[in-house]
């Protein structure tokens, strides 16, 4: 596949796990498989918990902004949000981070600046019990919606968002692609090049 990539593109850290052998795997690297709702993996693991962040995570929470996006900024809807300055959710099992979602308000709306869930954790209901606690959030702040921007090649997250209520609502042709100088190789090796944006509604009527 010829892609018109930057110089240096530094190899990720693994941000998937393969549910038959458990191997943990790059972004290039991993699948996406069709199952049979009797066929997929079993949604039992090891226990964990969802609470507020607090300074005593600062650590845990660049270490995993590191893993799944080599630094707290983010840029997303033409704007720069910072880890953390943001409101965190995190998932904790054996004392140990496991999962994190980052929340700020934009537009008067409810942002996820970053979700990611290790691959140990995957497929066990983490990534939804994150969910649940950012849209609580938002409830909280009485904000009327929630949105998240994803790359193109990123399938999982919108398998996974769509899933659980959003909507697409815009795509930002080229602007991942402008932002590093190419479109570099993502998920699958799919070329990341757009930004997907997507938003649900979370105030009860």
């Amino acid at each position: 596949m010829d892609l018109d990539m930057p110089e240096e593109v530094d190899l990720p850290f693994p941000q998937y796990r393969c549910p038959v052998c458990g191997k943990a795997l790059p972004l290039t690297e991993a699948r996406i498989t069709v199952t049979c709702a009797e066929h997929r993996p079993a949604e039992t693991g090891p226990p964990y918990e969802v609470r507020l962040a607090t300074k005593k995570d600062r650590a845990a929470i660049e270490e995993i902004c590191d893993r799944a996006w080599g630094e707290t900024e983010i840029d997303a809807f033409g704007a720069t949000f910072d880890v953390l300055g943001s409101a965190n959710f995190i998932a904790e099992s054996a004392g140990e981070l496991g999962g994190l979602v980052s929340m700020s308000v934009f537009g008067g709306e409810a942002i996820i600046v970053l979700m990611s869930v290790y691959p140990g954790l995957q497929g066990h209901g983490v990534g939804s019990a994150l969910l649940d606690a950012a849209v609580s959030y938002a409830r909280e702040k009485r904000l009327p919606a929630m949105r998240v921007a994803v790359s193109n090649d990123d399938i999982p997250s919108l398998y996974f968002y769509q899933r659980h209520g959003f909507r697409i609502t815009e795509v930002a042709i080229g602007l991942v692609a402008d932002s590093l100088g190419g479109a570099t190789p993502g998920f699958s090796g799919i070329p990341v090049r757009d930004e997907v944006r997507l938003s649900r509604p979370v105030c009860a009527e």
